[in-house]
C-alpha cells in the first residue's frame, strides 16, 4: 500500500470523525454529512486508483446502480418513512459485509490459506453480518406495516434463540479450527435465523432501538470485513459506525426508561390498551373544544409551549405549526418547541422536520430545559404526540411505560391536544391525561387542525 493512500486514509478517517461530530447538533448536521461523503468518496476514489483491479468495470457499474437506486429514494422519502429506509440501507450493508467475508473465505482456498485471526474475521462478518441483514429485513416490514408491528411470541421462544445462537457459535469455532466452506454456509443460515427470531418479539414501538442495535452490528460486521481485506478505512468507518451506533441505542433505551435487555426481551407492546391507570374500563368523557375557542386561548396566552409528535410527521404540518407560532409572536407570545429525545420514530426526528420549515433552532428545547418551564407556561400544544407525554410514565408503577422520561405538559396551565381520535399511542396504552380538567382536544387532521387555528388567532 502506498504511502499516499495510507494518508488518503488518515484524512478520510479524520472526516467521518468530524461528520460524527457535526451530526450531534442540527446547526452543524449538513456540512457534517457533506464532510462524512467527501471522506467516503476520497477513500473510495484512491482505493480504486491505487489498487490494480481486473474487474473494474463491474465495480463502476455496481456503484452506477446503487447510486441510481439510492439517491432517488432518499430524496423522495417522506420523514414519517425515514426509519423504514435507515433499516432498509443498514440491512444492505449488512448483508454487504457477510458477503465480502464469505467471498474472501472462498477465494481463500475456502479458508485454507486464511490465518486463524483472519478465519475469525470471516466468522464475525457473517454471522454479525447475516443477523444485522435478517434483522434490518424484519424490522422494516414492522415498521412499513407489512407484518404486524405487535410482538410476535411462542412459547419456548428464548430457548429456541438460545439453541439457534449456541449451534451458530459452535459451528464458527469449528469453522475457524477446521475451515470448510459448508460450515460458514450453515452458519450464515443460522445467523438468517436468529436475526429473524430476535426482531420478531419485538412491538412497534421498540423497533426504532433495535434498528439503531443493528446498526451498531453492521458496524462492526464492516470493520470485520476490514481485517478480512486488510483494508484500514474500512476498520475506522466501521469502528466509528459501531461504536455510535452503540452509543445513540443506550441514549434511546434511557429516553425510555427502560434497559436494552427488556427492550430486546421484554415483549414490550404485546399488552392490551387499558382504559387508565386504575385499569378499570368503562366509559369516560374528555373535554373537547373548537378552533375558534383554542385560538382564542392562544392568542391570549404569554407563552405557549408546543410538544410535537410523530402525527406532526404523517400530516406534514411542519409548515403550518410555524405559520401559527409566527402568528402567536408577533401578538407577543412566547412560543417554545419542547423536544423529546424519542419523539418521532427516532432521535432528531422532530429536530430535522422543524427544521424542514425554518423553525429558529433557539427554540427547540430539549426535554430537560422544557420541563422547568411548563409551570408557568399557559398553553402546552400536543400536536401528534402521546407516549411522551403520558402521565402514566411517571405515576402509575403498574404500566408497561413506567419510568420512562416525559415531558410534564399536565403541569402547565392548559393543555391543548390535536388528535384524529382517541387511539392509544405507538405503545398502546391509553393515556390519562386526555380526561385532565385542563385538557382539550380539538378532533382532526394535525395539517387541517392547525391550520383552522391559524385563521382563529388571525380573528382573536
Amino acid at each position: 500500500m502506498t504511502a499516499a493512500l495510507h494518508w488518503s486514509y488518515l484524512a478520510a478517517a479524520v472526516c467521518f470523525i468530524l461528520a460524527l461530530r457535526g451530526l450531534s447538533g442540527p446547526r452543524t448536521a449538513r456540512p457534517g454529512n457533506l464532510i462524512g461523503a467527501f471522506g467516503m468518496a476520497l477513500a473510495l476514489a484512491l482505493t480504486l486508483s491505487a489498487t490494480h483491479l481486473s474487474n473494474l468495470v463491474l465495480l463502476i457499474v455496481a456503484m452506477a446502480v446503487g447510486v441510481a437506486i439510492g439517491v432517488p429514494v432518499a430524496r423522495m422519502v417522506r420523514m414519517t418513512a425515514m426509519p423504514q429506509m435507515v433499516a432498509a440501507f443498514n440491512g444492505v450493508g449488512g448483508g454487504a459485509a457477510a458477503l465480502v467475508a464469505l467471498a474472501d473465505y472462498i477465494r481463500s482456498s475456502n479458508g485454507v490459506a486464511l490465518s486463524t485471526g483472519n478465519r475469525l474475521a470471516v466468522m464475525l462478518g457473517v454471522v454479525i453480518g447475516c443477523i444485522s441483514f435478517a434483522g434490518s429485513v424484519v424490522a422494516f416490514a414492522k415498521l412499513q406495516e407489512l407484518i404486524t408491528g405487535r410482538p410476535i411470541v411462542y412459547p419456548g421462544q428464548q430457548v429456541v434463540n438460545g439453541v439457534m445462537g449456541a449451534a451458530a457459535l459452535a459451528l464458527t469455532v469449528t469453522a475457524i479450527i477446521g475451515p470448510h466452506v459448508g460450515l460458514v454456509a450453515i452458519v450464515g443460515l443460522i445467523a438468517l435465523g436468529l436475526g429473524v427470531a430476535v426482531v420478531m418479539p419485538i412491538g412497534g414501538a421498540d423497533v426504532p432501538v433495535v434498528i439503531s442495535l443493528l446498526n451498531s452490528l453492521t458496524g462492526l460486521a464492516v470493520a470485520a470485513s476490514g481485517f478480512v481485506l486488510h483494508n484500514v478505512v474500512l476498520i475506522v468507518a466501521g469502528t466509528l459506525v459501531g461504536a455510535s451506533g452503540t452509543l445513540l441505542t443506550r441514549m434511546m433505551s434511557q429516553a425510555m426508561g427502560r434497559s436494552l435487555a427488556n427492550i430486546i426481551f421484554g415483549a414490550f407492546g404485546s399488552v392490551s390498551a387499558v382504559a387508565g391507570a386504575d385499569g378499570a374500563g368503562g366509559e369516560r368523557t374528555v373535554r373537547s373544544g373548537t378552533a375558534d375557542d383554542i385560538g382564542t386561548l392562544l392568542a391570549y396566552s404569554n407563552r405557549v409551549i408546543v410538544v410535537p409528535g410523530y402525527g406532526l410527521a404523517v400530516a406534514q404540518a411542519q409548515h403550518t405549526i410555524r405559520e401559527l407560532a409566527d402568528l402567536l409572536e408577533s401578538r407577543g407570545v412566547e412560543v417554545i418547541y419542547a423536544i423529546h429525545p424519542v419523539a418521532g420514530r427516532m432521535p432528531g426526528h422532530m429536530n430535522v422536520l422543524l427544521a424542514e420549515a425554518d423553525v429558529p433552532y433557539e427554540q427547540l428545547k430539549e426535554m430537560d430545559e422544557a420541563n422547568p418551564l411548563l409551570p408557568s407556561t399557559d398553553v402546552a400544544l400536543v400536536v401528534g404526540a402521546n407516549d411522551v407525554v403520558n402521565p402514566a410514565a411517571r405515576d402509575s408503577p403498574g404500566s408497561p411505560i413506567y419510568g420512562m422520561p416525559i415531558i410534564n405538559v399536565d403541569e402547565a396551565g392548559n393543555i391543548i391536544f390535536l388528535k384524529r381520535s382517541m387511539r392509544p399511542g405507538f405503545a398502546g396504552i391509553d393515556n390519562e391525561l386526555l380526561y385532565n380538567p385542563k385538557t382539550t382536544l380539538l378532533f382532526g387532521d394535525a395539517k387541517d387542525s392547525l391550520s383552522k387555528l391559524v385563521a382563529a388567532v388571525k380573528t382573536a
